[in-house]
């Protein structure tokens, strides 16, 4: 028995469910068309400003806000970690960054995280070109592969293989995906990812800049290429037109997977029917309860994320260092559980029941570091300390779920978080779409806050005006400023 990849499009988002192998939501991802991620993206750009003082540059590559480019991100290396590969290879920085460009300098970037909150996207001078086994590395003679790839004979026979058939002043990565693949596999590879090399060459000799040269896969093909590995049994999606493109993709470069994917044809919305609907509401709570009668509470800041651990409700059977260290090795499972959910990135604080014995804290840490090895994200972890905490970092990419789906609260000044507008309209369209499973030709009268009810008449017109075409609807909106932001009225006339 293996897991499960979910795919659910919608004309306003695409979202991916990642389902293990107990039927248990792992991961979820979530890519509006609004806010696509740029990680990724390869653009030719312009140095606006250089930094000494903070060996950094500011880089002009046509956004919004100009991209933070670090002295790090020109000579230590490759950003592995958005790959999601986890290598020990590295390079040190050598030249301070005023000797190595200059204001008004053209540079060839790529974006390695996304716009985050005030902040603009972070670029590396270093290009990487992800493949399905491979990852291209362009102007560097190295291969590395992943540590995930436990067997030191596949590690050997991969590797011979990528050395014997790279091109020259071509590096490699080797990724995990790659472990029992053949070698004709791996030559189709390293002719996708070259291919596409000279594709961005021959678009860089031909613009100027800011101008973008190659743009990332969208979510449903980066979900194959990354996601479907030999423990994804099946991936389901539940548009038509997505699941052409999606066979395309796969027939054409992985066809030993085709028999993989799946059409989601059942009436009920596809995460209904796997009840990941139900799941997502509790990945933004901020108290998340134990089996035990324990519970852990999420805090989420700029700067870092807290968690603690209580033993709330459960009061154990034997000694109260007992007590503790059950309620702490539960909580370990959850938060390593939640902390890839909800897709924490930075600093991450973990604040468990102070335990007395050395032997307890230090099996806590264990069992810990083992929960979190199969987060694809690159991690940092330290010991647990006197204070019973574990400090440790995890690599910001994209922006967490709660970031994608809520707001800073109108209501209480920004002290906690509520369902943004768009959130709540996109919950509209979804429950609309369930009447027109079973109604046809009917009026409906849509009640909600202000500020949903203007998204709908405004922004999301194309988005209503579709749905009623489609069920033959007549659809009234209402705005009601009694009505709180989240909440809203969906009923047949």
């Amino acid at each position: 028995m293996a897991g499960k990849i979910l795919i659910n499009i919608t004309p306003e988002q695409t979202r991916v469910a990642l389902i293990d192998i107990n039927d248990q939501l792992s991961e979820l991802y979530i890519e509006r068309k609004k806010g696509v991620s740029l990680v990724g993206n390869v653009y030719k750009g312009k140095v606006v400003k250089i930094l000494p003082g903070m060996q950094s540059a500011f880089v002009d590559i046509g956004l919004e806000k100009a991209t933070f480019l670090h002295a790090a991100d020109v000579l230590s290396g490759f950003d592995y970690s958005i790959f999601g590969e986890d290598l020990e290879e590295s390079v040190p920085i050598n030249l301070p960054i005023e000797d190595m460009l200059q204001e008004g300098e053209e540079v060839f970037v790529q974006v390695s995280k996304d716009p985050m909150g005030t902040k603009g996207a972070r670029v590396t001078s270093y290009i990487t070109l992800p493949g399905r086994y491979l990852v291209l590395m362009p102007g560097v003679e190295h291969i590395g592969v992943s540590r995930k790839i436990l067997e030191e004979d596949e590690r050997s026979r991969l590797k011979d293989i990528v050395s014997r058939e790279k091109p020259k002043n071509f590096g490699f990565i080797i990724r995990t995906a790659s472990e029992g693949c053949t070698e004709d596999e791996l030559k189709k590879d390293i002719e996708y990812l070259m291919l596409l090399w000279d594709n961005i060459q021959k678009k860089k000799e031909k613009v100027h800049s800011p101008n973008i040269l190659y743009s990332d896969l969208d979510l449903a093909l980066r979900s194959v290429r990354d996601l479907l590995g030999h423990d994804i049994d099946k991936l389901i999606i539940d548009s038509k037109e997505g699941f052409k493109k999606v066979f395309d993709f796969v027939n054409t470069y992985f066809p030993k997977l085709i028999s993989k994917i799946e059409l989601y044809e059942g009436e009920e919305p596809i995460f209904d029917a796997f009840g990941i609907e139900l799941e997502i509401p509790k990945a933004l709570g901020k108290r998340v309860w134990l089996k035990s009668g324990g519970y852990i509470v999420l805090d989420q800041t700029e700067a870092l994320t807290s968690i603690d651990v209580n033993t709330g409700k459960y009061v154990g059977k034997a000694s109260l260092e007992d007590t503790i260290f059950k309620t702490n090795i539960e909580a370990v499972k959850e938060i390593a559980y939640q902390i890839m959910l909800r897709n924490l990135g930075g600093i991450i604080i973990i604040d468990f029941i102070d335990m007395e014995k050395e032997d307890n804290r230090k099996k806590l840490f264990s069992v810990f570091q083992e929960a979190m090895s199969k987060d694809r994200a690159k991690c940092t972890i330290l010991e647990v300390s006197e204070l019973g905490l574990i400090q440790m970092t995890r690599k910001r990419v994209r922006e967490s779920l709660q970031r994608i789906l809520c707001e800073p609260c109108q209501y209480c000044d920004g002290k906690g978080f509520i369902k943004s507008p768009t959130t709540v309209c996109y919950e509209i369209f979804m429950e609309l779409r369930r009447i027109g499973l079973t109604q046809k030709n009917c009026k409906i009268m849509i009640s909600a806050n202000p500020h949903v009810a203007d998204l709908i008449y405004d922004d999301e017109r194309e988005g209503i005006e579709a749905i009623e075409r489609e069920y033959t609807f007549k659809i009234i909106v209402k705005a009601d400023k009694n009505f709180h932001q989240e909440y809203y009225e969906v009923v047949t006339l």
